[in-house]
């Protein structure tokens, strides 16, 4: 057996194993309980349909439990998405390690976060980490405790917004629909605000294509290199 089969052998033996959840949010004022404002489901498992409109916060199969509390977060500062395997995972616990891929974070502005299901016209990327130097943006999440630190953009307007977290697992995505895509949708209230300047949005779904290269990859018989770079999928960074 090839060493590339030997290594997709291995992730796909771990892959009941390597789901994961974002489950709670850290900010500079505190860190908040599991599932506080975080819209989690009690089953860790993936989206793979990426035209399907629980792409956007999570859904079924995984049904998730809403919530009616919403998070001060101040414009500017950087809050932690914090992953787990499960709800009651530690921080070694957080995705198996055999799961490569990127992380990325959203906002959507909406006008009742704990009501708004996110589906639709709205989103903008705010964070992302794909590979590079060898490592994962995955790899970063799960060494750092299950901590995804991302960064408010200053310049956005004061409100209400869901904030999407999202972490994409490659070891399958040789096939369509092969690659397993994680997230859910925290609701937070920024304040503090610039309002300088205005994100261009997109739609979930529709911000991904079943064929983009960075979603429609080998890693293990093609892995990415400074000669065959790896594609984040999805629009740029928003950036102030």
């Amino acid at each position: 057996m090839k060493l590339s089969n030997l290594g997709a052998a291995a992730a796909l033996a771990s892959m009941a194993s390597g789901h994961t959840i974002f489950c709670q949010l850290k900010t500079s004022a505190q860190t908040y309980p599991v599932s506080h404002a975080i819209r989690t489901p009690s089953y860790d498992g993936p989206q793979t349909d990426v035209a399907n409109s629980n792409m956007a916060c999570n859904g079924p199969p995984n049904p998730t439990t809403p919530s009616d509390k919403i998070i001060d977060v101040k414009a500017g500062e950087t809050v932690s998405a914090v992953w787990r395997h499960t709800l009651q995972s530690g921080a070694n616990d957080v995705m198996d390690p055999g799961h490569k891929g990127p992380v990325m974070a959203y906002l959507k502005k909406v006008t009742d976060a704990t009501k708004d299901n996110g589906v639709g016209d709205g989103w903008f990327k705010i964070q992302e980490e794909g590979f590079s130097n060898g490592k994962w943006g995955t790899d970063t999440v799960i060494n750092n405790g299950g901590n995804q630190q991302i960064k408010i953009p200053d310049c956005i307007e004061d409100g209400q917004y869901l904030l999407r977290a999202e972490m994409v697992a490659l070891h399958g995505a040789r096939s369509t629909n092969g690659a397993q895509l994680y997230m859910e949708c925290a609701q937070i209230n920024v304040t503090g605000g610039k309002a300088t300047k205005k994100p261009t949005t997109a739609s979930i779904p529709g911000v991904y294509k079943s064929n983009d290269a960075g979603l429609l990859i080998d890693i293990y018989g093609k892995p990415p290199s400074s000669t065959n770079p790896y594609k984040i999928p999805g629009p740029a960074v928003f950036t102030c």
